[in-house]
């Protein structure tokens, strides 16, 4: 007989705080990143001052607490705000994605009270902009695979490190980044180390800066590492704890980024809801016809079940946190759904808008292109489905 677990009394609650950081954020997006999210788009251009002023907000550390800088608020503000700033503009939210679930929330897991004070304070307060980096030209999913090194010193003072990183979001213009590298190849996953990595010092390149499809003003570059030397005090955690360290970041990163595709799948339902009710056709508006009807319920349904999907991560996260647990497969479930569903709803979105959708003159094509990205990053559709399936058959 199967004995049902008694489920832990934590729900999510809207609070106050709550609703005047969502609204602070809306506004905010609305007036200031709404009018600019073209230009940058099509210039490619980091927006700087506008992450500055989020970093003022509190937004590049909404869950750091606020005696290091942060905004002192929970999961739940953190996804109502991402929300909010992909629906503006996807770029942004993918750059206060990193900085707060990537780069924020790792050190603050495993780094030492220092490592805290130093490398996440002026990141959560807009100051310093935070990186993570763990791809490489030829290794993706499968982190074992990757070919950079760091290697210990013979006075054991030092890692020396050399090696190439691929696809570091932020990587043009970031002060630190969280580097995961191979300290013992012969251990495999268990041989991979995390690093706090300073920008500004001798043997850190940054290398060609990626030509993106979409979220194109978040900036993404190559590293490279010529003898590059970190103290041993910048370890991360504990030497051999790397890919330990990756994956429990990357469920919170995936917390980030399904309410990223959230947000940008809102934009596009929302104007072509707006299209639907104005665009006039054989005698009335398209909206009346069955076929754009079902193309608006479809696209409607899937949006709430994602946000059904994130809320319930966002609850079993809370739950991890008081528990000492993991809240992988809900992190991955709500990922997987939530970016997939950004794809439909900006494909539909296009479809609705017929030629115009396919025109720069209209948003609704960039929410197509930007949407893409959420099926790769932070762990593909393919490996959601993996871990998913892998959590549910026992084979972890």
């Amino acid at each position: 007989m199967v004995v049902a677990k008694e489920p832990l009394p934590l729900t999510l609650e809207m609070t106050d705080e709550h609703e005047m950081l969502l609204q602070a954020v809306r506004d905010f997006a609305q007036k200031e990143i709404v009018p600019v999210a073209p230009h940058f788009d099509e210039t490619g251009d980091f927006p700087l001052d506008n992450i500055r002023k989020m970093g003022a907000m509190g937004l590049m550390g909404i869950e750091v607490p606020e005696e290091y800088g942060g905004a002192g608020m929970d999961t739940l503000a953190y996804v109502l705000a991402m929300v909010e700033i992909a629906k503006a503009d996807a770029s942004h939210s993918t750059i206060m994605s990193v900085n707060n679930s990537l780069y924020c929330h790792g050190i603050l897991k495993f780094g030492t009270e220092e490592q805290i004070r130093r490398y996440v304070t002026p990141v959560a307060q807009g100051e310093k902009i935070g990186a993570y980096s763990l791809t490489e030209p030829m290794s993706g999913s499968d982190a074992a695979t990757m070919l950079s090194r760091a290697v210990l010193s013979e006075d054991g003072q030092h890692y020396i490190i050399n090696g190439r990183k691929s696809w570091v979001t932020s990587g043009p213009v970031a002060d630190y980044v969280v580097l995961f590298t191979m300290t013992d190849p012969d251990k495999g996953n268990k041989g991979i180390t995390a690093f706090i990595i300073e920008a500004d010092q001798p043997g850190f390149i940054r290398g060609k800066k990626e030509p993106k499809l979409g979220i194109r003003a978040s900036a993404t570059s190559e590293l490279i590492f010529e003898n590059y030397k970190v103290p041993v005090s910048n370890v991360l955690g504990k030497v051999g704890d790397g890919f330990k360290i990756a994956m429990t970041v990357l469920d919170a990163g995936r917390i980030g980024i399904a309410a990223q595709a959230l947000g940008i799948a809102e934009a596009a339902y929302e104007a072509s809801v707006a299209y639907a009710r104005e665009r006039q056709a054989f005698g009335g508006p398209i909206g009346q016809f069955q076929m754009i009807q079902q193309k608006i319920a479809d696209m409607k349904t899937r949006i709430e079940a994602s946000r059904a999907l994130i809320y319930n991560a966002v609850l079993a996260k809370k739950r991890a946190m008081a528990t000492g647990g993991r809240f992988t497969l809900e992190a991955s479930m709500a990922k997987l759904f939530a970016s997939e569903t950004a794809a439909f709803v900006t494909d539909e979105a296009i479809q609705i808008h017929g030629g115009m959708g396919y025109s720069k003159e209209l948003n609704v094509e960039r929410y197509y292109r930007d949407a893409r990205i959420t099926r790769i990053y932070e762990g593909t559709s393919e490996v959601q489905r993996m871990v998913i399936a892998r959590n549910e058959l026992g084979l972890r």
